[in-house]
């Protein structure tokens, strides 16, 4: 029989992930309904979006069934927790009975427990065939000629078309109107740029933020302070992956994939954000110290390629434990 060589990706962001799979030389799917046409004993592993499945239940269970009985384990790639997309109470409880997914995988480990029997930490990761370096170098950032602006942010921000992004804004036009008053430089915006225009305003500011993020904010029945997600979003890879300097909101599980101060820099309000950006405007070359540690880190640790790979040591240690049992 041959060698199983085929990943099923049905996650909603599926591009980077997929990527990453194909770099380590597998067939990828990208539509379910392809399982009918191919032998399932040729899949490694099906990679699904619980939000989807739990749509369709009775489907969804069925399909398990069958993956498993071919050796194939279900895996849910959560990266919205705990906020989790503001699902229906009652599809969050029928995800917790445990039997929709063999292994739950997941950005942040808060409030884990009951979608499977394993738990597996799997971050965001930076897409590395469009964030990177491109034309220039880690030791042509230390040039301080090359900067246009000290702090920048690029994202959501306009809290009417995204009210989740509300205490976003609210927190960057604070911080643009103290910064504004000290004479540093700042530009927020929202709108859309190619990837690699990205990259240029990247490698063009001092600072990159990361400022809140969608999972923190759209609960079930609306935000009322809960706890932010412990998880990162994707930009904390993909700035670093460029090597631009970024500094970020808390992370509980920052800790996980950086070293502090050493790899990674972060605030707890405004008044230590504005410390922080007066800091490492002061001290250029030590924020360039970080942002190229933190660079070697991500290529080495937090790429998609990383992230596809442990997937699929989920998979065979799911598959031995099946054997076992």
């Amino acid at each position: 029989m041959p060698a199983r060589h085929i990943v099923v990706v049905t996650d909603e962001n599926p591009s980077g992930i997929s990527e990453g799979f194909r770099e380590l030389g597998l067939e990828v799917l990208e539509d379910r309904e392809q399982l009918n046409r191919i032998d399932p004993n040729l899949v490694l592993l099906y990679l699904n979006s619980m939000y989807r499945a739990i749509r369709s239940p009775i489907k969804s269970l069925a399909l398990k069934a069958r993956l498993n009985a071919a050796g194939v384990p279900v895996i849910s790639w959560n990266r919205d927790g705990p906020a989790n997309k503001g699902d229906k109470a009652w599809r969050l409880w029928l995800l917790r009975r445990g039997i929709f997914m063999d292994i739950y995988a997941a950005h942040t480990l808060q409030r884990s427990c009951g979608f499977a029997r394993e738990t597996l930490y799997l971050p965001n990761a930076a897409w590395h065939s469009h964030y990177h370096l491109g034309e220039r170098t880690l030791e042509g950032l230390r040039s301080p000629s090359i900067y246009l602006r000290d702090v920048s942010f690029f994202g959501r921000t306009d809290p009417e078309r995204y009210p989740e992004m509300r205490e976003r804004h609210e927190f960057l036009v604070a911080l643009r109107e103290r910064l504004s008053q000290m004479n540093i430089s700042c530009e927020f915006t929202d709108k859309r740029m190619s990837y690699a225009e990205q990259r240029d305003y990247i490698q063009t500011s001092r600072i990159n933020l990361n400022s809140w993020a969608g999972c923190d904010t759209c609960y079930h029945g609306g935000y009322k302070g809960q706890e932010k997600s412990w998880g990162l979003p994707e930009r904390c890879y993909g700035v670093q992956a460029c090597g631009g300097f970024l500094i970020s909101d808390h992370r509980k599980h920052a800790a996980d994939d950086f070293r502090p101060e050493i790899e990674w820099v972060e605030y707890s309000d405004l008044d230590d954000c504005v410390n922080r950006i007066r800091y490492f405007l002061a001290n250029f070359d030590h924020s360039r110290d970080i942002a190229e540690a933190a660079h070697r880190r991500v290529v080495r640790e937090h790429t998609y390629s990383n992230r596809a790979q442990t997937l699929l040591s989920a998979a065979d240690r799911w598959r031995a434990e099946q054997r076992k049992s």
